[in-house]
């Protein structure tokens, strides 16, 4: 039975993918990085909030309006945070104490491009000598929040421009989701490109990034409706728990859903499917070409030096050895290169 299903899945181009799509998360213990970037993007949210307001602050300070819509389209992304949370303070003080919390904030909103790139390279199996130095990867990250204000600022808009067409009814409300679809697209697309060394086209991150945008939308609408059931009727204490809890599974799921659509652009551009069924249970299995395109890669992910050298080799034979000639099983192993 189960050597059937085997061959079946691996017959359906659909199929294989999703399986193959599934098995690579687990290879790369995505549940492990998801729960990292959460834990950055949690710690990272707040000092960006208050870096947000103070720059705002500083280059919008003749027009308190804009600075107010901007900062309520950033606090808009995250429907988990109630109002309690929801007008961070500018950073105030003598000169000092401002650069210094300032620098503060900084280095801790950069905590969750970090966490992103290394997630990103570990997915493409990027080698660690090859990966960005500290320096290098924290400029990346800079570059990401630049990014990211940019779509803020464009959300703002958007959101402007949502009141305008308000009523128009369905054909304002559709203009407004297809509008806020195709910025978190965009957003998505650089952020998978920037956030690894490897050298990715557009095409080739462009489904997962649609994926992930789609995604992004439904979860939003998820945590709205979670803070209208469930924060806005408990108390004030349990308020605060309910918002800190609700939040951090708001970003795992996140988390979650961008490190999944990153294994999809990864099994579609390096063509790591159809797996055998029974690969992450078993030894017991005759491995395909992308299972052992998919572990030498793991392997080769692990070299630390340019000059380091690793071999990956398989002492079982591939299905694709014809059973009707009469060459030996390989018993040396076959070398992958």
């Amino acid at each position: 039975m189960v050597e059937w299903l085997d061959r079946v899945q691996q017959r359906s181009r659909l199929a294989s993918f999703v399986i193959a799509v599934i098995y690579k998360y687990v290879d790369d213990q995505g549940n492990y990085l998801a729960a990292l970037i959460t834990y950055y993007a949690f710690v990272s949210l707040f000092p960006l909030l208050f870096l947000l307001t103070t720059a705002l602050g500083v280059l919008l300070w003749n027009k308190p309006e804009w600075r107010a819509d901007i900062v309520d389209s950033a606090i808009s992304q995250f429907p988990l945070i109630g109002d309690q949370l929801s007008r961070p303070e500018t950073l105030s003080g003598g000169s000092t104490a401002v650069v210094i919390g300032i620098a503060g904030a900084l280095y801790g909103g950069l905590g969750v491009g970090q966490a992103l790139q290394n997630a990103m390279d570990s997915v493409w199996s990027v080698p660690r000598f090859v990966r960005r130095d500290p320096i290098k990867s924290r400029i990346h990250s800079l570059l990401l929040l630049v990014v990211l204000g940019s779509a803020l600022i464009a959300t703002t808009v958007l959101t402007g421009l949502g009141r305008n067409w308000a009523g128009l009814g369905f054909v304002g409300t559709a203009g407004v989701v297809i509008g806020s679809l195709a910025l978190n697209t965009a957003v998505c697309v650089v952020a998978f490109r920037v956030t690894t060394v490897r050298s990715l086209t557009f095409a080739q991150v462009m489904p997962g990034a649609v994926l992930a945008a789609v995604l992004w939308q439904m979860l939003q609408w998820f945590g709205a409706s979670y803070v209208a059931r469930v924060v806005a009727s408990a108390s004030v204490t349990n308020s605060v728990f309910a918002i800190v809890l609700g939040l951090l599974a708001f970003l795992y799921l996140v988390s979650t859903s961008l490190m999944i659509c990153a294994e999809i652009n990864v099994v579609r551009v390096d063509h790591l499917y159809p797996r055998a069924l029974l690969t992450p249970f078993t030894d017991n299995v005759d491995l395909t070409d992308a299972d052992r395109k998919a572990y030498a890669g793991q392997a080769e992910a692990q070299r630390a030096k340019s000059f380091q050298q690793v071999d990956v080799t398989f002492d079982q034979p591939g299905p694709e050895v014809d059973p009707d000639t009469e060459v030996p099983n390989n018993p040396e192993g076959e070398k992958i290169p």
